[in-house]
């Protein structure tokens, strides 16, 4: 069987819902999966909402993820979480920002990386990969710090799961 993980990303302009969807297309696919990616912009370049479907299995056929077949909805602003639900699917998992503490980041700028840090936990992809799509997705500058947001993540959905 063919499983497809839908992932639905969503945030407003300059929050960096593009660059998250960037990072997990580039793992999966490091990972040996087929990944599709679409993205809806609106008026993401003055504040408004963005959203990103990321697909990725053995086969995947469309960029799009359908209402009701998310697997996970990562929310990067809580005014976006319920006009995405409905593409939530009945056992999929909403991870809202409120799920990592903001003030412990380096930066705000990297809320994004810590998101994708908290899903990377859910998701079957080793921890190296992911690394490697990081150091590919950051100039040398900003890396350390997105990294350290990554990490972060990763310590939030690890303690979620227990």
């Amino acid at each position: 069987m063919n499983k497809v993980i839908n992932i639905v990303i969503a945030g407003l302009g300059g929050q960096g819902v593009i660059k998250a969807s960037d990072i997990v297309a580039d793992a999966a696919f490091r990972a040996g999966h087929d990944v599709k990616k679409a993205e809806v912009h609106g008026m993401s370049q003055r504040g408004g909402s963005v959203t990103t479907d990321v697909r990725f299995g053995e086969h995947v056929l469309s960029p799009m993820v359908s209402r009701g077949c998310a697997d996970f909805l990562v929310v990067l602003e809580e005014t976006q979480i319920e006009p995405n639900r409905p593409y939530l699917g009945p056992h999929g998992v909403l991870l809202p920002i409120s799920a990592v503490d903001v003030l412990r980041l380096p930066s705000p700028k990297t809320a994004n990386t810590a998101m994708i840090g908290l899903l990377s936990t859910y998701l079957d992809i080793a921890e190296p990969v992911w690394q490697a799509a990081l150091r590919a997705a950051f100039p040398a500058k900003l890396l350390a710090m997105n990294e350290q947001a990554f990490a972060y993540g990763r310590e939030c959905g690890s303690k979620a799961a227990t």
